[in-house]
């Protein structure tokens, strides 16, 4: 009964014809078997294709085996070994099963196609490459195999060989842009201009109405040092594609080589306000042109003026205002930067990025209602996001609600992933910010501790935790150590000298003290804050020094200052200590 049932089995299915191809898993397109075979090698075929796309590999290498030594000439069985063995990437016994099969079946294209991909496999990319142009041949030059054929002929640096498979497909298409494109690449590695030159001809004759053809001639010519026909082209391409956005670009670049600025700007401006060439390329080139020029204050200043132009032009693609808004923000103009954001988030507001970016604009103080506004807005858009609820406890933090501040930034710690250390360890400073502004000591110094846990060598979490140890004037060797770590990792920064100079105040080194407290004032120049200048009042009072004393808490009133005492401490000429 077992017999007679594979026997209806395998007799149903020989009646099928179908095309095998390599990678099918459907019973009905498997290769037959050739000859009359018995009826129990071809269920036992059968049976170790079905175990095969069951991923039992095991049991169809088994039955595969058992199958050619009972029919030795069965090719198909030697195929499907083969790939067995390439699954496996044992490249030698692969081969020896697809050189077995392609011996017996010498027609089978699939056979060929897995020989050839066995061969790469080895790295045997020459030998693979002549398999695909050949199977190319026999299958009416198919474009699938002469690519992989060109490509491992790159790979090995056979040029020639390459560029004689690209002819073949040309042989179809003549005027294939793309096969012609790589072509002329390849003359370009073979260091042939002469050829490079022929097939950008090629083209234009092709294509006389495609600047980029004229653009990309020019520049053969440019790079390989003949400029009278570069500029020959280039006259050409100004008289002929002067609206082209490639064009352009490509005159641009040629301005710039010759160090002819303004006609450099100009057609940079042409391309940027050029509408036929879409935001995303623009972007794509204006953000080289930022990255490229960062360190030039004057080419920063030309590329805020190129990303204004591009925002004009598409003042309706949230994108581009965004990108815009990032320009400010990178040139440290913040306000306008915030106006962007907003106008790039009225049109497109499920951009979380944009958000984020907003709300850091928003950090300083004076707009404390804004990042309250605008954080809470973003939090019902995306409620889960760590950052948002850290930067509307910052909000919170700077309008002195300090319990809802704690509150948004144990949400955001618990949000955080462990893994980014670094972000983690921002929000415990934070959260030792806002504790000990709520007086919650014990707690505050946790909070520093887990941050510096985390980032032991992180100079802004060292000098906060010893600037708020010094001001309640506990555990001042540990703050010393502490800030002068922090000096040392950001050296001559104005905060950390600050801090560093108050800790000598608080244990009575005065005059060092006034040393640190200067510099940084000295540093800060116009920027030196109110808390700065009342510092060095305190140590001037300390030194002896009263009326020096009473100018520098002046000069603090005038900057501002947290101290509700300031008016206090110049009207009656005294320091007044908590």
């Amino acid at each position: 009964m077992k017999l007679l049932k594979y026997g209806l089995v395998v007799a149903a299915f020989l009646t099928i014809q179908t095309k095998y191809a390599t990678g099918q898993n459907t019973v009905d397109s498997m290769p037959q078997l050739q000859g009359n075979l018995t009826l129990q090698v071809d269920a036992m075929f059968y049976d170790a294709v079905k175990a095969r796309l069951k991923n039992d590999d095991k049991e169809a290498e088994q039955l595969f085996t058992e199958v050619i030594k009972r029919k030795p000439d069965a090719a198909a069985a030697y195929y499907e070994l083969s790939r067995l063995k390439f699954k496996q990437y044992n490249a030698p016994k692969a081969t020896e099963y697809i050189k077995k099969a392609v011996e017996l079946d010498g027609t089978n294209a699939w056979y060929k196609a897995q020989y050839a991909e066995i061969l790469a496999l080895s790295n045997k990319y020459a030998e693979a490459a002549d398999v695909y142009v050949a199977l190319a041949k026999q299958e009416k030059y198919n474009d699938d195999y002469l690519r992989k054929a060109v490509q491992m002929y790159q790979t090995t640096g056979k040029y020639k060989e390459a560029i004689a498979t690209l002819n073949l497909m040309l042989e179809k298409d003549p005027k294939d842009e793309q096969v012609l494109a790589m072509k002329q690449q390849l003359y370009l590695k073979m260091n042939d201009v002469d050829g490079a030159v022929k097939v950008a001809q090629q083209l234009i004759s092709y294509y006389p109405e495609e600047g980029k053809y004229y653009a990309i001639l020019a520049e053969i010519y440019d790079n390989n040092k003949m400029p009278g026909n570069a500029v020959e082209i280039y006259r050409k391409m100004e008289q002929q594609f002067g609206d082209d956005p490639l064009v352009q670009l490509s005159l641009a670049e040629y301005y710039r080589k010759k160090e002819d600025q303004q006609q450099y700007n100009a057609y940079v401006k042409r391309v940027f306000t050029n509408k036929g060439l879409d935001a995303d390329t623009k972007l794509a080139l204006l953000g080289q042109y930022v990255m490229e020029n960062s360190a030039d204050s004057t080419k920063r200043r030309q590329g805020i003026e190129m990303t204004a132009e591009v925002a004009k032009v598409h003042s309706d693609n949230a994108k581009v205002l965004a990108f815009y808004g990032d320009v400010l923000a990178l040139n440290n103009e913040i306000k306008l930067a915030v106006d962007e954001y907003k106008k790039s988030l009225a049109l497109d507001a499920s951009n979380y990025k944009v958000w984020e970016s907003l709300l850091f604009g928003y950090t300083d103080r004076e707009n404390v209602d804004s990042l309250l506004l605008y954080s809470e807005k973003a939090l019902k858009l995306f409620p889960n996001q760590a950052m948002l609820h850290y930067l509307n406890g910052v909000g919170h933090t700077n309008k002195r609600n300090y319990p809802a501040a704690i509150k948004a930034l144990n949400r955001a710690v618990d949000m955080m992933p462990d893994e980014k250390s670094e972000q983690l360890a921002r929000l415990y400073m934070a959260l030792g910010d806002a504790y000990n502004f709520n007086k919650q000591y014990a707690l505050s110094d946790s909070s520093y501790e887990r941050a510096l846990r985390l980032e032991p060598l992180n100079p802004s979490v060292l000098n906060n935790y010893s600037y708020y140890l010094s001001v309640r004037g506990v555990r001042l060797d540990d703050a010393e150590r502490m800030s002068k770590k922090s000096l040392e990792l950001a050296k001559d920064e104005p905060t950390f000298l600050d801090t560093y100079g108050w800790i000598l105040y608080k244990q009575g080194k005065y005059e060092k003290a006034r040393e640190y407290i200067q510099k940084a004032i000295d540093l800060s120049a116009e920027n030196a804050d109110g808390t700065l200048w009342e510092h060095l009042g305190d140590i001037h009072y300390k030194l002896g020094d009263t009326e020096k004393a009473v100018a520098c808490w002046i000069k603090a009133k005038e900057k501002g200052t947290d101290n509700t005492d300031i008016n206090k401490k110049i009207k009656d000429r005294k320091l007044y200590e908590a």
